[in-house]
């Protein structure tokens, strides 16, 4: 659309001026029209973390534009921030172009879903409010194309930690993170990357960055749990650094009725991996109705 500049509309003619109809209508991206078929799942970009962060972020919002004219839903898995706290009056420095593209895609009509996680739960209502996302502080069972979805960062699951599981009561108190706002962002942002990236360090030492099965995965014993309770169709979780396609069974089920084909219960799992170390993300397709993991660089991953 051609601009008119303010101090010419005292002089424009009726008929120079475009409705809002007509800008709309010359404003509507070809995208716009197509139908949207895809809903995609990214997690633990850490942003904030490590000297490529900014190299990542621009990786992730090259992405996320590739996605943006067929994505219907876009779940984000937690972590996507190494370190955030919502101040009343203060936004954190950085990840302006990830705000910015997830704002110009719920312009677009993505729903957008925000699960938080171990390093970003004190986002609160921000990306609420300002993206318009729908956020999520614990694992959800989401009904997508007729298919019943658990989704979640997958961070304390399984009560194989009972040190973190208390440690995370102890940050998701209200009271705490009331403390916490008290002191000032100088302090508090140094300590909590600080305390980060020592957490990554130890993980790496211990070589934990892979699958050790399903009787020690707290969130495979987690999803089986549920299985026994519930039908689950899909169960989607990050927070491993793990890129995983894996069936997950169960020998029996008495808590709902099943046809007797579905003995033993299974669901297939997919871990997000990461977007630190890796370029992982997941699609499922509403036109196939199936559910692929993929590298960016490698293309798609099978198997554990």
């Amino acid at each position: 659309m051609a601009e008119i500049r303010q101090q010419d509309r005292e002089t424009a003619r009726p008929q120079d001026l475009e409705t809002p109809e007509q800008y709309t209508s010359k404003t509507q991206r070809p995208e716009d029209s197509k139908t949207r078929s895809l809903v995609v799942f990214v997690s633990d970009a850490h942003l904030g973390s490590g000297a490529d962060s900014l190299e990542r972020e621009r990786e992730l919002c090259r992405f996320l534009d590739s996605i943006k004219a067929d994505c219907r839903q876009l779940f984000l898995l937690g972590d996507m921030f190494d370190f955030w706290f919502t101040y009343r009056h203060l936004v954190p420095r950085g990840h302006t172009r990830l705000l910015g593209k997830l704002a110009e895609l719920a312009d677009l009509g993505v729903e957008i879903h925000f699960f938080i996680g171990n390093h970003d739960m004190w986002l609160f209502d921000y990306l609420e409010q300002e993206c318009g996302a729908i956020m999520h502080s614990d694992p959800e069972v989401l009904e997508i194309d007729g298919r019943r979805f658990l989704i979640g960062h997958g961070d304390g699951q399984g009560h194989l930690d009972k040190n973190y599981n208390t440690l995370r009561r102890i940050f998701r108190s209200r009271l705490n993170q009331h403390l916490f706002a008290l002191l000032p962002s100088a302090w508090t942002f140094p300590i909590a990357r600080r305390w980060s990236d020592s957490n990554k360090v130890k993980h790496a030492r211990q070589d934990t960055l892979r699958y050790l099965g399903d009787d020690r995965e707290g969130i495979a014993i987690y999803c089986k749990e549920r299985l026994l309770s519930e039908k689950i169709d899909y169960c989607v979780f990050g927070h491993r650094h793990t890129p995983l396609v894996r069936e997950l069974k169960v020998e029996s089920a008495t808590h709902y009725p099943l046809p007797t084909t579905h003995s033993p219960l299974s669901t297939l799992y997919v871990n997000t991996g990461d977007w630190l170390l890796n370029r992982n993300y997941a699609v499922y397709s509403l036109i196939d109705h199936t559910l692929r993991l993929y590298d960016l660089q490698k293309g798609e991953i099978t198997g554990c």
